[in-house]
């Protein structure tokens, strides 16, 4: 059936806001009454795929697939390895993707998708346990699983009562809640959720460190604390970093003299020839360590103000040098 346009002028509205209004608040308290069944049934749920050796495979027809391919994807990112499989797709081979290991959580709002009961006897005799979510408790395939999640909502916001609407959206919040769930049990860490999203900004936070982002050896600009003003500055137009790191006979940071420190002699009157670095330079100045993320040296730079940092090792020496642009290449701010 082709729909025909409307007149956007035909339409009024206060009542598409009225609409949208109603939508939201049916979905809320669809949620508030499926967050309120969760007990026995959810705990049992999250100790089969605690016990499993393997993963969690989720299935699911139509809307309950896309609903079931998000929370593969949610759980695979917080701790738990899980996959998608297309029920029509397994009928035809995809099942031997799914090992003797996995538990099998199954979507299907009625709990009578054919495509889904099919492969139920074979799951079962693989020995897979099987968690069901549905919105019917007596139906066929919440009587053949191992776990039920009862996701049924008082109505759907589709007003038509057709297209599923709450019904969806509590099946994807009781998937959330099972991911984190599971994620609280496992003891899943920040970093662990940025191993597995290297390529975020979250990955880029926590897993890049100093060393990472940090000029050292040859690039480290570094000057001894008896050196001239001169050639300090000839060492940061070298380096291009905008700063120095100033160290005694051993290496030992004892200060650092920037762009900054440069105008402020200048507006002192010194003279730039014959002034020692010693006389200009910042004494006692933030540092980082090498082992520290570099998110940290961002943190730093922001607080305090300032746009480059020396690194230092457990003695003190200067081991190397970042600044602010070495950080927005990383991403990292």
């Amino acid at each position: 059936m082709a729909v025909s346009p409307l007149s956007p002028d035909a339409v009024s509205t206060a009542g598409l806001i009225a609409s949208g209004r109603r939508v939201v608040e049916i979905e809320q308290h669809a949620l508030a009454t499926v967050g309120a069944r969760i007990g026995d049934d959810f705990a049992a749920a999250c100790r089969l795929v605690l016990a499993s050796r393997g993963r969690v495979v989720t299935i699911g027809m139509g809307k309950s697939g896309h609903i079931a391919r998000k929370i593969a994807a949610t759980l695979a990112s917080t701790g738990t390895p899980a996959f998608f499989v297309h029920p029509g797709e397994a009928g035809h081979g995809d099942l031997g993707m799914i090992t003797e290991a996995d538990v099998v959580l199954a979507l299907s709002y009625s709990g009578e998708s054919d495509e889904v009961l099919m492969l139920l006897p074979t799951l079962k005799r693989q020995g897979n346990p099987i968690i069901a979510m549905t919105g019917r408790p007596q139906s066929s395939l919440a009587r053949a699983s191992d776990a039920h999640l009862d996701v049924s909502v008082p109505t759907e916001a589709c007003p038509l009562e057709l297209a599923p609407t709450s019904s969806t959206t509590a099946s994807l919040a009781i998937g959330d809640a099972l991911a984190v769930a599971l994620l609280d049990a496992r003891g899943f860490t920040a970093d662990d959720f940025a191993r597995s999203h290297p390529a975020g900004s979250l990955g880029r936070r926590l897993l890049l460190h100093i060393t990472d982002v940090m000029h050292s050896g040859e690039e480290l600009p570094r000057v001894r604390e008896d050196a001239s003003l001169s050639e300090a500055l000839m060492e940061m137009s070298r380096k291009r970093l905008g700063m120095t790191a100033v160290v005694d006979a051993q290496d030992r940071l004892v200060g650092l003299f920037t762009d900054g420190d440069l105008r402020r002699a200048l507006d002192s009157d010194i003279d730039v020839r014959s002034a020692r670095i010693a006389e200009v330079m910042t004494r006692h100045p933030r540092t980082i360590g090498a082992d520290q993320l570099a998110a940290e040296a961002a943190r730093l730079m922001e607080t305090h103000k300032i746009t480059g940092l020396i690194v230092v090792d457990g003695q003190q020496r200067a081991v190397g040098a970042l600044n602010i642009h070495d950080l927005l290449r990383a991403k990292v701010v």
